[in-house]
């Protein structure tokens, strides 16, 4: 079975840049391309030269590099075909259920607009890997900037739907904000409790608190827990439909 490589590293204030490699293909692609130079020391410390971009949505923290690695690379951008007038130096737009060859690797197309239009996730089956951009973070979910609670809600019922080893890599080191609140929503939750511990640990260390895994933000986010009783309960939601108390814990994110 070939191994996907992939190289994590911090951008701007609290992004995350992240490189996938085939060794076999020699193929090297960069998940959005948040600022030039981290990408490039990133390459420099592995070696590797860099042949695509997969974007993820069109907001600057996210494309800034774009046409800077376009120049220097000669490589493919990769990104929604719903805003492809919005990323720059972008090749080929792709939808909702596509599915295009990395070298040795498929790479499955998932809508998961809300915090965009038009945003979209990367799935990589045979690797066990998402990389799902400012749609789902560790213990939280993108702000709703073009989107409503409804298309958000359906974004992340597409996420949930992956098996629950997959492992998820996010666009932000959003965390220990994301914790803290997640612990006035469902704060008699055990596994949170732990993961809010271990995530201050982390942090504390300067080290980074991703990838996560699907299973475990389905134990800790309560962005994915809406049908969860003590949730609802705490909500006082205990009849309300699944996409109401998703809304409602959105909203009370936005005015944490």
């Amino acid at each position: 079975m070939p191994q996907l490589q992939i190289e994590q590293f911090t951008a701007r204030s609290d992004n995350f840049g992240v490189l996938i490699h085939d060794p076999e293909a020699g193929l090297t692609a960069s998940i959005d391309a948040p600022e030039e130079q981290p990408i490039l020391d990133a390459l420099k410390r592995r070696g590797w030269k860099l042949t695509h971009i997969f974007t993820t949505h069109h907001h600057t923290d996210h494309v800034e590099a774009n046409l800077a690695l376009k120049k220097r690379f000669g490589l493919e951008i990769i990104g929604p075909e719903d805003e492809k007038t919005k990323i720059p130096g972008i090749d080929r737009g792709v939808r909702h259920g596509e599915r295009f060859k990395f070298g040795n690797f498929e790479v499955e197309v998932i809508s998961t607009p809300g915090h965009t239009a038009g945003e979209i996730s990367f799935h990589i089956p045979i690797a066990k890997v998402a990389f799902t951009g400012d749609t789902l973070f560790s213990l939280g979910c993108g702000r709703l900037f073009e989107g409503t609670p409804a298309t958000m809600f359906k974004s992340l019922q597409r996420l949930i739907g992956l098996p629950g080893e997959t492992e998820i890599y996010c666009g932000h080191e959003y965390s220990e904000s994301n914790a803290r609140f997640a612990l006035t929503i469902d704060p008699e939750n055990s596994a949170l409790k732990e993961r809010a511990k271990e995530i201050k640990t982390l942090r504390e260390a300067d080290l980074p608190t991703l990838p996560t895994t699907l299973m475990r933000e389905m134990a800790t986010n309560p962005f994915l827990r809406w049908h969860d009783p003590a949730i609802r309960k705490n909500l006082k939601m205990e009849s309300a439909t699944d996409e109401a108390v998703f809304a409602e814990i959105r909203k009370r994110k936005d005015n944490f």
